[in-house]
């Protein structure tokens, strides 16, 4: 059986917060996590914990032989792409399935995002969840899954993701910056 110890999770240990879970999957090799991810840790100094600069919300990580085969969260703002890159990109692979959801990202759009040679499916998120999103990208019943423990759930997702044949238009990085709005915070006010 694989832990921890033997993904890319091990070495980032200090960015897994609020851990829902964090550890074997129902799928023999596959380690998960879901909670929030530190994409920019504050500077401590005495050993204090402060809590990250920036982090993203709702996050859901699988890891298999020795790579990132399933990433997905909410970020306040597409710009911190760089950040998940920085963090996360030397552990992905080009067919892994990875998708983002800005906050600052018009409705409308849609967009896959190479970075590095890692393609990143970017969506806006509305009112839901990352999770509800990810139920109605990839057609999966939530009554189906509602039985099903974290990690079984995180299964299905990372499963449906794998099969997942949606193609969204490519966009330059930097283009899908000069298009995204402000950052919004509750009720989708301007910050």
């Amino acid at each position: 059986m694989t832990d921890i110890s033997t993904t890319p999770l091990a070495k980032l240990e200090a960015h897994l917060l609020s851990p829902i879970v964090k550890g074997p999957t129902k799928v023999a090799g596959r380690i998960a996590f879901r909670g929030e991810f530190a994409l920019k840790l504050a500077p401590s100094t005495a050993g204090e914990i402060r809590p990250p600069e920036v982090k993203a919300d709702q996050v859901i990580i699988a890891c298999e032989g020795g790579k990132i085969s399933f990433f997905s969260c909410h970020v306040a703002s597409l710009a911190h792409l760089e950040l998940v890159m920085a963090c996360l990109g030397q552990d992905m692979s080009a067919t892994g399935s990875y998708y983002v959801f800005a906050g600052n990202l018009d409705i409308s759009k849609k967009y896959v995002i190479d970075m590095n040679g890692i393609p990143f499916n970017v969506l806006p998120l509305d009112e839901a969840t990352v999770y509800n999103e990810l139920l109605d990208l990839f057609y999966l019943e939530k009554g189906d899954l509602k039985k099903m423990s974290g990690e079984e759930k995180i299964d299905a997702i990372v499963d449906a993701a794998a099969k997942f044949n949606g193609k969204f238009p490519a966009i330059p990085y930097a283009q899908a910056v000069a298009e995204m709005g402000p950052v919004k915070v509750a009720e989708n006010r301007p910050v």
